[in-house]
């Protein structure tokens, strides 16, 4: 298992590392197979994955990246009303085939999964998105690994005894030191490389520390839902990982926080 999960992450890293290097169409690409895949795996969870309710919600993630990549962000809010109603119609002519929770993951999933992980293609976009999106997985994988370090070692108080009995509190705590030390790091490297003043690695290390807090309740959200559904992972397509939603359960929050922090500094400093 950990062979084929150690293979499994050079692979991931290889796909996920280039494709952001690059950017662009490829980047695009990416995320959105990413996104259609991530909400192919909570819909099965809730069962809706192979029913019209859930044709509607993949048809609307397309829509939505279709509306990205030509930069329509104008028609978000059409979207989302043309959405609602079509899945509201579908429920009401095949009642009662759809239960009213059925109804409301079918709408959930567009945010939650394709909305959110798209952040990682717009934070790549931003003016100095080359070395900021890297942020979005020095937060959150990163402070998974630290926290798991840490409270392997350190562990001693439950953070949530119910949902995931084995996160401590002193794993959490030392997942957002453990974001921030890489940050501090690639800060230093950023600013020798473009030249960067002293107040953007400040700026870096601030981001990581609070990607790095909420990416770890995106860890426990996904968790929580997997719990309420009684399923152990959200699909197979990684080997020793588990499906989409399981690897980057931590980076569908960490992207959108990573990509308007970097913004707002960004402002704020001229970077």
């Amino acid at each position: 298992m950990f062979v084929k999960r150690l293979l499994s992450s050079i692979v991931l890293v290889i796909i996920a590392g280039g494709s952001m290097y690059i950017g662009g169409d490829l980047l695009f690409g990416v995320v959105s197979i990413m996104s259609i895949i991530g909400l192919f795996e909570l819909y099965r969870a809730y069962k809706i994955h192979n029913t019209l309710l859930g044709a509607v919600g993949y048809l609307g993630a397309v829509a939505y990246y279709a509306l990205l990549y030509f930069k329509l962000s104008q028609y978000y809010m059409l979207l989302t009303c043309a959405f609602i109603i079509i899945a509201l119609a579908v429920f009401v002519f095949s009642f009662p085939r759809h239960t009213a929770e059925e109804l409301m993951c079918s709408f959930f999933g567009i945010f939650y999964v394709v909305v959110m992980l798209s952040y990682i293609y717009q934070t790549r976009m931003l003016s100095d998105g080359l070395f900021v999106v890297w942020l979005i997985f020095l937060a959150s994988w990163g402070s998974d690994t630290a926290a798991y370090c840490v409270g392997m070692l350190l562990g001693k108080h439950k953070l949530t005894p119910k949902l995931s009995p084995k996160k401590s509190v002193e794993g959490a705590i030392g997942g957002v030191l453990g974001a921030m030390l890489l940050g501090t790091i690639y800060g230093w490297v950023v600013q020798l490389a473009f030249g960067y003043a002293d107040r953007t690695k400040v700026m870096l290390v601030v981001i990581c520390g609070i990607g790095a807090v909420i990416s770890q309740i995106g860890d426990l959200a996904a968790s929580a839902i997997k719990r309420n559904k009684d399923i152990k992972d959200y699909g197979r397509l990684i080997p020793g990982h588990g499906g989409i939603l399981d690897r980057f359960d931590s980076v569908i929050f960490t992207a959108p926080i990573i990509y308007y922090l970097a913004f707002f500094f960004g402002k704020m400093t001229g970077m």
